[in-house]
């Protein structure tokens, strides 16, 4: 079993209501072989929702306090991440999942890299607050745009 970003199965769920939709993500969940999550909604997040970067690093560095997640209005919405992303864990845990296809550049989900905390669409290398967390509880983590 294997638990995918629910916007990559054709969720509704991006910050901007709308879908990042991969058939092969989408079909791994209807064959039952995928679970889809969504952190920020299981956070709290509404959708839609003021966009989001980190600041000061990575997903990482958000799970140990160096790190900031922050909305593009200056609103600081660290501990709705980090409580997605513990939400993600706990059923990706329940289900007995030891992988996860995560939608890349996601400030919860990037696997390689995210944008940098300037809103201005520039990336860095990193990944995202609930990609960091499944990485430290044994959960391979991979890209969309690696399957």
């Amino acid at each position: 079993m294997r638990v995918v970003s629910a916007c990559l199965m054709g969720c509704k769920c991006r910050y901007d209501g709308n879908a990042n939709y991969v058939e092969k993500m989408a079909r791994f969940v209807e064959a039952g072989k995928a679970l889809p999550v969504c952190p920020e909604q299981l956070g709290g997040l509404s959708t839609p929702r003021n966009p989001a970067e980190i600041v000061g690093g990575d997903g990482f560095d958000v799970l140990d306090g160096k790190a900031r997640v922050v909305d593009n209005q200056g609103n600081y919405v660290t501990d709705l991440f980090i409580r997605g992303a513990e939400q993600a864990l706990h059923i990706a845990q329940a289900a007995g999942a030891k992988e996860a296809i995560l939608k890349e550049r996601s400030p919860s989900c990037g696997s390689t890299s995210i944008y940098d905390g300037s809103f201005s669409k520039s990336k860095r290398s990193g990944v995202g607050v609930t990609a960091a967390l499944f990485i430290r509880n044994g959960i391979v983590v991979r890209s969309e745009e690696s399957q």
